[in-house]
């Protein structure tokens, strides 16, 4: 079953999203989220700049240790490919951390020239540290939101990134495409 996508009206209150660019045109609701995701994505990163500082760790940087972390060794290309960057501009980053000795390269028995980028210590130790460094800010913070409503915010930010990574989304964009050229 098709759902349909309501449109909101602006209103005299105006957040992230309601309204294109000045028009006054009502925007739908998942226009509305974007716009919120969007405004957030950018406010983290200002946060995390003021948590970190970003000379010392970008959130590029951080970014790439914490997906080895997660995922474990993956080479330059798997690397970029999960992110909206260049292979070379994450090819200057592992360069970055590998001189600080954050993460090292290992043979990938799958390709003899790609080699996988690994974790060291020093990399999990300096990850762990900033990892507490959030956890002790973010218990600290008091957003008013209830735990089940954020648990449900975070479900629903989920499902519609595997929208997006789901073959109909793809078949819906090759349609498209196919329709205006």
């Amino acid at each position: 079953m098709r759902k349909s996508i309501h449109r909101i009206s602006t209103g005299n209150t105006q957040s992230a999203g309601e309204s294109s660019a000045g028009s006054g045109q009502p925007l739908s609701i998942l226009e509305s989220v974007f716009g919120e995701t969007v405004a957030l994505f950018h406010r983290l990163r200002v946060v995390a700049e003021q948590v970190h500082g970003q000379g010392e760790m970008s959130a590029g940087r951080r970014g790439i240790l914490r997906n080895i972390d997660r995922l474990g060794p993956q080479t330059v290309p798997q690397m970029a490919r999960d992110r909206p960057v260049s292979r070379q501009h994450i090819q200057t980053l592992v360069n970055e951390l590998a001189k600080e000795g954050l993460v090292d390269f290992i043979d990938n028995p799958a390709h003899k020239r790609s080699s996988l980028v690994h974790l060291t210590r020093k990399g999990k130790v300096t990850l762990d540290a900033m990892n507490q460094r959030e956890a002790k800010l973010l218990g600290a913070l008091d957003t008013g939101i209830a735990e089940k409503d954020l648990r449900t915010a975070a479900a629903v930010l989920r499902r519609l990134r595997e929208s997006f990574e789901d073959a109909r989304w793809k078949r819906l964009l090759q349609d498209k495409r196919g329709n205006t050229a």
